[in-house]
């Protein structure tokens, strides 16, 4: 069992916390009492919904700060999930070459991602204001306010912060915005939504100028950038969308042809005995291959530091190791191999050819392919399953097993088909 589970386990039996939730709707937590079984900044880091304890998911309940020393705990909705996009742009400059402390081909924490995407304008351009500055980050307090979120029934349950601590990883300002930032690395699924709320905020109630709330990830040489409103300022729950961009680092066209060509030339492989991937998100794999560039990790590590649970860890890491990308030492650290190292220092049209080409080595995905190229569409489930039962692949024997398999063969050709769709505009 991981630790938080186990502690808050320990928690909730301590205090009856689910008993005093269905009697009075919340439960507040102090620091002091969390800190009774370990550090609560990290008993209560649920930056995606995955890391949340499983007594907090099995009961749809989530946590907010309320103050330096005190939680909220109740059955509210406490994160977004990412919507989709595949249109990308690039921008018409390179990056500087008197930068020498930045290198572009290993971007690895928040902070250097943020600088990178100032120094080649695409904050600028996103926000569309080429004369603003980086002002404010680091931890904050968010100060006094009060707002309410959406229970899972619909009712509203009200909340009062009074100086609770919050981090700005990056703030723009211009002549009137103020544009804040969070940002990660990796492909997540959703973040938490007090990320943004609390320092929109706290920012609101002391300047006049519109706050945009803005949140980046960096991935695969690739800028995502998602600016979001509140709709009701006080409702944490009225998130929504205002736009997306997606910004590659290098000027490149992918096309089919290009895919096609792969698909014609590579020669087929046997299936390795290693277990059949199950991991639906092919974008997902190369994060987790890209966070094992720069450290060897266990599942735990991975889990505790990235926006996957540890089941998903798992999932993830065979998937890389059924393609060659990643190896496993005996005492379960991951590490990338020496073909996955080759392959995650090239340049970005050059690294998605190759995974497309490590993807169709093997039988049912080259089927799958084909099929496309025939028809011009993916095939369905039942046929990717006949495909499967053919390749007679590695312990797989249920007809359960095969079908969740199939939306993995399914997820990762829909990757292929997309890299066709990358528009790059000058």
């Amino acid at each position: 069992m991981k630790l938080n589970d186990k502690y808050w386990k320990s928690l909730f039996e301590k205090y009856n916390i689910l008993s005093e939730i269905e009697d009075n709707g919340s439960f507040t937590i102090s620091a002091k009492q969390i800190k009774e079984f370990r550090e609560p900044r990290l008993m209560t880091k649920f930056d995606w919904f995955d890391s949340k304890p499983n007594l907090f998911k099995e009961n749809d309940l989530s946590l907010l700060p309320i103050s330096r020393g005190n939680y909220i705990i109740s059955d509210f909705i406490s994160h977004h999930e990412i919507e989709s996009s595949y249109s990308y742009k690039t921008i018409p400059h390179d990056f500087p070459n008197y930068i020498k402390s930045i290198n572009i081909r290993d971007i690895y924490s928040e902070s250097v991602a943020l600088n990178t995407a100032l120094i080649m304008g695409i904050i600028q351009d996103f926000i569309g204001d080429e004369e603003i500055v980086s002002t404010v980050n680091g931890r904050k307090s968010s100060k006094e306010f009060d707002f309410y979120v959406t229970k899972k029934n619909g009712e509203k349950l009200d909340i009062s912060v009074s100086n609770s601590q919050m981090e700005i990883d990056g703030a723009y300002e211009g002549y009137d915005y103020l544009s804040l930032f969070e940002a990660k690395i990796g492909y997540p699924k959703d973040f938490l939504i007090r990320q943004l709320y609390y320092p929109f905020r706290a920012f609101n109630n002391i300047i006049e100028k519109e706050i945009r709330n803005i949140f980046l990830f960096y991935s695969n040489d690739q800028f995502s950038l998602y600016e979001y409103s509140f709709k009701d300022k006080n409702s944490y729950n009225s998130i929504k969308l205002e736009k997306q961009s997606h910004y590659l680092l290098y000027d490149v066209n992918i096309l089919l042809d290009d895919i096609i060509n792969i698909y014609e030339s590579v020669n087929t492989i046997p299936e390795p005995k290693v277990p059949f991937p199950q991991a639906d998100s092919f974008e997902r794999v190369i994060s987790l291959c890209e966070y094992l560039k720069w450290d060897k990790l266990n599942k735990n590590q991975i889990a505790n530091n990235y926006s996957f649970n540890e089941r998903q860890s798992d999932y993830y890491a065979n998937a890389a190791i059924y393609l060659g990308l990643v190896k496993k030492f005996d005492n379960g650290v991951y590490y990338l191999s020496k073909k996955g190292k080759e392959i995650f220092a090239m340049p970005f049209k050059e690294k998605q050819l190759k995974l497309v080409e490590c993807i169709l080595k093997h039988n049912v995905f080259n089927m799958s392919f084909k099929y496309y190229v025939k028809s011009g569409e993916i095939p369905s489930k039942d046929t990717i399953v006949e495909y499967m039962k053919k390749c007679k692949l590695y312990e797989l024997n249920s007809e359960e097993t095969y079908k969740r398999r199939a939306s993995t063969i399914s997820g990762w050709i829909k990757w292929i088909l997309k890299l066709k769709d990358i528009e790059v505009s000058m």
